[in-house]
Order: structure tokens, then C-alpha cells, then sequence
């Protein structure tokens, strides 16, 4: 494959990131745009000299070779269903639902067919993540601290719960799926929301959500989610092992040992570009980085659900997976 043919579901803010690094690769041609608001499609494919197309069959019908779903969480689940039917690799983006229903629905899909995909967890891209890795490789971790403090997005379904899930699902997402990297899965989540949505309009969800975790490992943890600022004021985690602090974001990671402290930079945009870069080097056949697959974004879905599940019933939740229980298809079971 000398060019890779991408097609755009969905033509929002997160769509036009990744149409802008694309276009940027030689070997990509963004072939259509299709989204729910045709003005924005057209918008949209008339930057890249792109066409625009009626919907996701008209989209498919053009041959692209890789789709990307970039949609509002509880759009997923038909997009995606349409595109694995025409056995086309797919780039989704996160939170890849709204609910574990539709996720796990896809899932099986993907893995009946054996489709190559990839979920926009672009912090796994961050070249400070290996050094993390590395300085915890013969230390295991004993707490981890994740936080995603920041204000409300300008987008009218981001506050309501049936459409986003929530700032946890739609935001501290990608916090929660590094503390899966670097301090291995959850076992039980606690967790709390103060029951007052933010000060805008139609707004259901929880303006703070504190959560703790137990991990397999033995260590523990908090997860913290606010959308009460005016700014993104912090997003990140801060853990502890035996004679190391790290505290990682985009920006960078910062390690403080027995050597004294020291600063790692990061660059969030070089992450965003990987990424993309990644799943097109995979559907062409010239590469294999890609890290974190339909079936491994279903694990960090799983986890952020639970912790919104116990916010909402103040509630333990005990996570499984389907591997571990034959009862549990949901993958989480609730303690009273």
C-alpha cells in the first residue's frame, strides 16, 4: 500500500486533529467526511480538498482504506458496527462508549473478525513513558495519585450523563489507563461524587468525583475529577515506590530519588502525531506500535465505568473480567 485512504466519521474538534495531522503525513489522503451536521462535514473536507459524504455507507462505499470514528461517546456503537461489517481497520476514538454494553458489543465484534483497530489513548505515546517504566521495573509500586482537575468543555451533550458519562468516562480516561500501565489492574473502586452538577445548563453530572482503587498488585491509589475551574488546571499522577516519587503528565515526568530531582520533558503534540502515525504504519503493513487496540481501550472502559458506576450508588465495585467469572458478563460485580 503506497498511500493510505482515510475516511472521517465525525467532523468535531477531535476530528479535525486528527484530519490536521493526516493530512501532514505524505502517505495519507483523507478521501471523505461524513458527520450528523452536514455543514461541519463540509467544512471539514473542504480544508484537506477532501469531499464530504451523506452518511457511513456512502462513506464505506468510497473503498478507504482505514476509518476513523471520531464521535461523541453515546454516538458510538453504529459507526463502528458498519465499518468492522465492511472489514475496514478502524481508528476509534475515546472513550470508545458511553455504557459497557455498546463497548463490549463492538469488542466481540472486532475480535470475531479480526480487524485491525486502535482507541486515541494518546498518552501511551508519551516519550517520557518508557523512562517511568523503566525506573519502576525493579520497584513495585506501592500508591498512585491521578487527577484531572479542569473546567467544563464548550460542547452541549458534555454535561449530561446519559451523553458523555461523565467527566471520569470523557476526561480521566487517559489518567486511568496510564495507572493500568504503570501500577497494573484494579481490583476495587470506592467512590464518591458530591451529587451538585457544574453551574451550566442541563447539566446532570458530578462536579467532583473522588475514588479509591485496590490494584492486583497490592498497592492502592485515588483518582480525583473536577470541572468547577475556568482552565485546565492539572492532569496527571503522581506514584510511589520504594525510594521513588514520580508525578507524569504531558508535559513531562518528574522523578525525585536518592539522586536528588530531575525533570524529563514531554511533548503532548509529538504524542498526538504518534499515535495516528502508528495505525497508519499498521494498516500499511510497514509497522506494528500500536498500543493500545479495541480489546485493550475495553480494559480502561471497564475501569472508568466502574468508578462513575460506584460515584453514582456510593457503592464498592469489584472488577473482573469475563476470563475470571463465568457469571459476569459486564465485567465489574457491585458490593452492597
Amino acid at each position: 500500500m503506497v498511500s493510505c485512504r482515510v475516511g472521517l466519521v465525525g467532523a468535531g474538534g477531535v476530528a479535525q486533529r486528527h484530519a490536521r495531522v493526516l493530512s501532514g503525513f505524505d502517505d495519507v489522503e483523507i478521501v471523505g467526511v461524513t458527520d450528523v451536521v452536514p455543514e461541519a462535514a463540509a467544512e471539514l473536507a473542504a480544508r484537506h480538498a477532501s469531499r464530504t459524504f451523506t452518511d457511513v455507507a456512502e462513506l464505506l462505499a468510497a473503498g478507504p482504506d482505514a476509518v476513523y470514528v471520531c464521535v461523541p461517546p453515546f454516538a458510538h456503537g453504529p459507526a463502528e458496527e458498519a465499518v468492522i461489517d465492511a472489514g475496514v481497520p478502524m481508528f476509534v476514538e475515546k472513550p470508545v462508549a458511553v455504557d459497557l454494553g455498546t463497548a463490549e458489543r463492538i469488542a466481540d465484534l472486532v475480535a470475531r473478525r479480526g480487524l485491525r483497530t486502535a482507541v486515541g489513548h494518546h498518552w501511551r505515546y508519551l516519550s517520557v513513558l518508557d523512562t517511568a517504566r523503566e525506573l519502576l521495573a525493579d520497584r513495585p509500586v506501592r500508591m498512585v495519585s491521578g487527577t484531572w482537575l479542569d473546567k467544563v468543555p464548550p460542547v452541549a451533550w458534555w454535561s449530561r450523563r446519559d451523553r458523555s458519562g461523565g467527566p471520569v468516562v470523557e476526561q480521566a480516561a487517559h489518567v486511568l489507563d496510564l495507572i493500568r500501565v504503570l501500577a497494573g489492574e484494579v481490583t476495587e473502586v470506592t467512590a464518591y461524587g458530591n451529587g451538585t452538577p457544574p453551574p451550566v445548563d442541563g447539566a446532570d453530572i458530578d462536579s467532583v468525583t473522588t475514588a479509591t482503587l485496590r490494584f492486583a498488585s497490592g498497592a492502592v491509589g485515588t483518582l480525583s475529577a473536577a470541572c468547577v475551574l475556568g482552565w485546565k488546571h492539572r492532569a496527571g499522577l503522581e506514584i510511589l515506590a520504594d525510594g521513588l516519587a514520580l508525578s507524569l503528565g504531558e508535559d513531562g515526568l518528574l522523578i525525585r530519588d536518592a539522586d536528588g530531582e530531575r525533570h524529563v520533558p514531554a511533548d503532548p503534540e509529538a504524542a498526538r502525531v504518534a499515535v495516528d502515525r502508528a495505525f497508519v504504519d499498521a494498516v500499511r503493513g510497514v509497522g506494528d506500535d500500536v498500543r493500545v487496540p479495541y480489546a485493550e481501550a475495553l480494559k480502561t472502559q471497564r475501569l472508568a465505568l466502574a468508578v462513575a458506576d460506584s460515584a453514582r450508588g456510593g457503592r464498592m465495585i469489584r472488577l473482573t473480567t469475563p476470563a475470571d467469572s463465568g457469571v459476569v458478563s459486564t465485567g465489574v460485580t457491585v458490593d452492597a
